[in-house]
């Protein structure tokens, strides 16, 4: 069986939990570093893929943003996109780094906001072995047009408050990251609140709130701009009735990327991580993440 190691890893101010799964046999193991989605933890739903994978014969890395989740840090629930890709450089940094692992075949896993910041870091470092995108949100402007101009009239007001308050040292001024259409929040995207309450554990907590400025940040992150400069292989699973973001972008992204392929998927941007379809998705990314990797070993079928 794979075993868990639980640790954390400096990055920038500060430091984020760290999930290290080990799969059975001798290392060094290829390995895949999974970034999460936007103000999600690791408890939601990245558990399955560490299953998933480590079965596979891939060591999993999987982190929490600093102060998020596991991860410590003040003030809580804060983020700004460069801290974020800070933290997925710091975990590739760190992966590379552990014994179980072979720092010259580690991949990059993103899904949702996280797909951004694979594709940015892939971008960047010629150290990235592969990446594979789900149901990537790669293009935060036309994520944000597709609130409605009077959402953004809305989210406004708190957004200047928060970025005055963070340029005096002050605490921020939060909003609830998903609410349900009609309600006010940075996200109101119909079923976008039943998803992310979807895919978190019976029992499990989760602080629904971020600092309003984020929505700056990301309203001006396009990192489907960056595919190109992709030298690795890329897999990008397109969600064909996504609703956070025109899904012809993550096509775009895939064939502008030298290495690029999409896979389509009839299923909305929350789907993908439930049955049926996350077996299938998350077996086409195994697929492809252990040819990247050149992964000897027999595939174990998932539990």
């Amino acid at each position: 069986m794979s075993r868990v190691i639980r640790s954390s890893f400096p990055s920038g101010d500060g430091r984020c939990a760290a999930w290290l799964t080990v799969p059975d046999g001798a290392p060094p193991f290829p390995a895949v570093v999974l970034i999460h989605g936007f103000g999600a933890t690791h408890e939601m739903a990245l558990p399955k893929y560490e299953e998933k994978f480590s079965k596979a014969g891939l060591a999993v890395v999987s982190f929490d943003y600093r102060r998020l989740g596991a991860s410590p840090g003040e003030p809580r629930q804060k983020m700004r996109v460069k801290d974020l890709l800070k933290d997925a450089d710091s975990a590739l940094n760190w992966a590379q780094s552990q014994a179980e692992i072979d720092g010259t075949r580690v991949a990059l896993w993103g899904t949702s906001f996280g797909a951004s910041h694979a594709m940015v870091t892939a971008a960047r470092r010629k150290d990235v072995a592969a990446v594979a995108l789900n149901c990537p949100m790669i293009n935060g402007f036309n994520a944000s047009t597709r609130l409605g101009l009077g959402h953004i009239a809305r989210v406004f007001w708190p957004i200047t408050v928060d970025v005055t308050r963070s340029v005096l040292g002050l605490s921020p001024r939060y909003l609830p990251l998903v609410v349900e259409p009609g309600e006010f929040g940075m996200i109101n995207v119909e079923g976008a609140r039943a998803g992310w309450y979807s895919i978190i554990p019976e029992g499990e907590k989760w602080d629904n709130r971020v600092n309003a400025g984020i929505a700056l940040d990301v309203a001006t992150y396009r990192a489907s701009s960056y595919a190109a400069r992709i030298g690795c292989p890329l897999l990008v699973c397109v969600s064909e009735r996504e609703n956070l973001m025109d899904p012809q972008i993550a096509v775009r992204a895939a064939k502008t990327a030298p290495k690029g392929r999409a896979i389509h998927y009839d299923a909305d941007h929350f789907d993908v991580y439930h049955a049926p379809h996350f077996e299938r998705i998350a077996g086409d990314q195994t697929e492809f993440l252990r040819a990247a990797l050149k992964v000897d070993a027999p595939a174990r079928e998932a539990a």
